[in-house]
Parts: C-alpha cells; structure tokens; sequence
C-alpha cells in the first residue's frame, strides 16, 4: 500500500506501558479525551488484525489509537512485540512505545494507599517481589519505548499536562522535548537523556533575600542572570543544544528529555531551564517545561 506523506495523516498507534500503580490508566484517560481510540490490554496476538483493519479502512487510518499492555500479557507475547511494532511501522503505521515508571518504595506506598492488589502478587510473591518481578518482565518494553515518563514526583495534575502535551498534542513532524529543573538531594530523574550539573555557580541560597524566593523571580534571576559563570554556562548550554537536537532528529528521535540540577531545585536550575525554555521556543522548537520541585 502507499504510505501517507504527511505525517501528521498517517495512522498512529500509542502504545502505553509500565509499572503497576505508575500511571496508566491515567495516561490512556488523557489520550482518550484527546480523541485517540483506546483499548486496554489488548493481547499482542490481535495486533496484526487490529494493523490490518487500522490501514484497510480510509476513516480507521486518520483514526489515533492507544493501546494499554502490561505484565499479565503472557511473556511469550511479550516478546513478539519488536516484530509487531517492525510490522506496523512497515504498514506505514507510526507506532510509539510510552513507558510509565516511579521508584519501588512509591509503588509500595501507592497500593498500600489504594488497598489495591497488585497484579502479579500470589502466594509466591509479595508486593515487593510482585514489583521486581514485573520490572523484569516488561524491561523488552522499556528497551523499546520512545519515551519514558517517571511518575515518582509527580502530581496527576501533572502526570496528565505532560501525556496531553507531549503525546496527544504532539506535532508528529518535530520532536517534543522536555525541560525539566530538579533538585539533586531529591534524586536525579530517570528518565533524562541529559542530565546538567549546575551546582558550580553561585547559589542564590547563601543571600537571605533570595532565599525564599525562586529562579522564575526577578530577583533571582537579575542575580544569576549578572553573573560572568552563569551567562558561559548559559551560553554553552545553548550551543549544546544547538548543536546536538538536529542530530537526534536525524535518528528518528521522537522526544528528548533533558534535565539541569542544582542542590534543592528552586534556584540555579529553574533559572536556567526558564532561559533554555524561550531560547529553544524562539527557535521554533516544541517544549513542554517542568520545575520538579517547585508547588
């Protein structure tokens, strides 16, 4: 068959995956509102008929759809899917792997809050084990996935700006990339591909004033924004990116994640993340910001 030339036309399947108590159900929720035709747990074995009916049917093909896949799909099927993916993506099918994740001591606390049961518990497994035992099992879908969305401090509020923004409103012709501030004694996030040290340059902490305040303020950021460190950093955080976003774009990189970190997160990184945010969006880039620390 002919293959859409544009991508924005051509038929898309969003596979969202992850750990129990990650996210989800969330995620598809979001996707659904958004207009996306959503099953959940459908078995991988269906896939090559839900291919043939998405690329046989003209109103079907300008159809997106999400697909929800997770650890009780019999490992055997589990491992079928690069070849599934490898055959949609051949039918002229844009096919994506989101991967939902958060810390295992998070996961606990979430069922034991819920009193829900975890899917792979038994009486060989508690939830600890349950958890481990499913990160195993869906690691083929971790190696896989475009994108991965690490819930541990996120806020559902959050969780669902970020699916909407950068899955279900994503322009298919440009990459989503996401700026995202933190703080390293909070613990560095996972799901970076970059991830920049900032530590080295003043920190507003030490001034009483500035204390209270963050890197969005005026105050701080005329305090930061004076300083010879902070404006090379700057600079060549920029020239970084100038450089390096177009050749991800070549190898097909559908998203970029990249992280800066200083000491508790409310200063020297939200500064900067603030500038990297209107310089990439002057570039005409599509970016989708996070403060990870800040309310």
């Amino acid at each position: 068959m002919t293959k859409p030339q544009n991508s924005n036309e051509t038929p898309r399947v969003v596979l969202v995956t992850g750990l129990s108590g990650s996210g989800k159900s969330i995620a598809l929720h979001v996707l659904e509102d958004a207009g996306f035709y959503c099953i959940d747990n459908l078995p991988v074995t269906l896939f090559d008929a839900l291919v043939r009916d998405i690329t046989s049917h003209p109103s079907a093909a300008r159809k997106q759809t999400a697909i929800g896949i997770d650890a009780r799909s019999p490992g055997a099927e589990l491992d079928q899917l690069p070849a599934t993916i490898k055959r949609l993506r051949d039918h002229g099918v844009d096919c994506e792997v989101v991967f939902l994740d958060a810390e295992d001591h998070v996961l606990i606390q979430r069922f034991s809050e819920t009193r829900r049961r975890h899917p792979l518990t038994d009486e060989e497994h508690n939830l600890e084990q349950a958890i481990r035992l499913e990160r195993q099992m869906l690691e083929p879908l971790l190696d896989l996935s475009r994108l991965t969305i690490d819930t541990s401090r996120t806020t559902l509020h959050e969780l669902r700006e970020i699916v909407r923004a950068r899955v279900a409103e994503r322009d298919r012709g440009e990459m989503s990339i996401m700026l995202q501030s933190f703080g390293f004694k909070h613990g560095v996030p996972r799901n970076a591909d970059f991830v920049f040290d900032v530590r080295c340059l003043p920190n507003p902490h030490w001034h009483p004033e500035l204390r209270p305040l963050t890197g969005r303020d005026p105050e701080v950021a005329s305090f930061l924004g004076n300083d010879l460190q902070v404006k090379m950093m700057l600079s060549e955080l920029r020239e970084f990116l100038i450089h390096w976003i177009p050749c991800f774009e070549r190898e097909g990189r559908s998203y970029l994640t990249i992280a800066v970190g200083c000491t508790g997160g409310q200063h020297r990184s939200v500064y900067l993340i603030e500038e990297l945010e209107r310089f990439l969006k002057s570039q005409g880039r599509d970016v989708v910001r996070n403060h990870r620390e800040l309310p």
